[in-house]
């Protein structure tokens, strides 16, 4: 099965990664079974602890469905933990400058290219392989992605980019118009044109993009701007569908 940093190589696939905030292996299973090509566990902003992390990320073994972590910071500690738990890759929140980038890039690996700790005593068995074949195995494959959510980011963009090892860059719509301060108005001028700096900086580096999709009209304008990655979150799904159900029962 293809890794999902090789699915992200292929300049042709359009590809899944759906956010996890509710503490639930079930609720991945499901979402594995469903067909997605990655998951994002919630360490920011959802109710999951890492005990609960830990099954969720169990819960996508030898599917095809790469289990990555958003941590809550950019912080070596929170990137290690997450990988020793047995997670594909970190989804990184608040990048602003390059510095920044290079750091989550640097957390991704071992020394001497990076200062990822060694203790992969869980991880070594979810990649099956002894403990200490592990770093061959999954030093160059571990997933960085980053979330583009700041001014500072913005205007820092096109370096940001530049950083090797990046994998993937997600404008994060919710926070880039909080940080404009027209929060949810996704269509400001002032959104839009940040966004669109992003996108030409991205595209300008040969990176991919990534973002929320919540219907197919979502999806459809994302993958017209070049997009190759869509994500929704599992509590706003089953929001809809309940809400859905509900409208059934009127007359």
């Amino acid at each position: 099965m293809a890794s999902f940093k090789a699915k992200l190589a292929d300049g042709e696939a359009r590809l899944t990664a759906h956010i996890c905030t509710i503490p639930s292996a079930t609720v991945t299973q499901a979402m594995v079974a469903a067909g997605a090509d990655a998951v994002i566990i919630d360490l920011e902003h959802g109710a999951v602890d890492y005990g609960s992390a830990h099954a969720m990320i169990a819960a996508t073994a030898r599917s095809g469905c790469a289990a990555l972590v958003r941590i809550a910071e950019n912080e070596d500690w929170q990137v290690k933990r997450a990988l020793d738990l047995g997670a594909e890759g970190i989804c990184f929140p608040l990048i602003r400058t390059a510095e920044d980038a290079a750091r989550a890039v640097a957390s991704l690996r071992y020394p001497p290219s990076g200062a990822r700790g060694f203790g992969p005593f869980l991880a070594h068995s979810f990649e099956g392989v002894s403990l200490m074949d592990y770093r061959a195995t999954v030093d160059e494959s571990r997933v960085c992605m980053l979330l583009i959510e700041t001014r500072e980011a913005v205007e820092n963009i096109e370096e940001i980019c530049k950083v090797p090892g990046i994998d993937i860059l997600v404008p994060a719509f919710f926070d880039l118009s909080t940080a404009y301060g027209v929060s949810g108005q996704f269509d400001h001028p002032d959104v839009v044109a940040a966004t669109a700096r992003i996108e030409a900086a991205a595209s300008e580096a040969g990176l991919p993009l990534g973002g929320p999709a919540l219907s197919k009209a979502q999806a459809d304008a994302l993958f017209a701007r070049g997009y190759r990655v869509i994500a929704g979150f599992d509590i706003l799904f089953l929001k809809a569908a309940v809400a859905e159900a509900q409208g059934w029962t009127a007359g």
